[in-house]
């Protein structure tokens, strides 16, 4: 019995869909990116550079505008807190 051309695509379409889901991302989009560590060797790496976790509660518009100062900031919103509490505690 032969296929009507609509099932042919559908079939098509789930082969193209389960060889992209077995193939993974190509090395070009992947390019420069680092590994990814998980939490446990993310929190050694933090403790060896001499970081500790300071978790405090602020109010939603002062976070916000933290939020939007830390995306022009080098080292994101970690770096920017560290640079204004070491500016304010002089």
């Amino acid at each position: 019995m032969s296929m009507k051309k609509s099932d042919l695509d559908k079939q098509l379409g789930k082969k193209v869909g389960g060889q992209m889901k077995v193939a993974g991302a190509s090395g070009r989009f992947g390019q420069g990116v680092s590994e990814v560590v998980d939490r446990r060797e993310q929190r050694r790496l933090d403790a060896a550079a001499g970081l500790v976790p300071f978790a405090c509660k602020l109010p939603a518009e002062l976070a916000a505008k933290l939020r939007e100062k830390s995306a022009g900031h080098a080292d994101g919103i970690n770096g920017l807190v560290a640079e204004l509490l070491r500016k304010a505690l002089k």
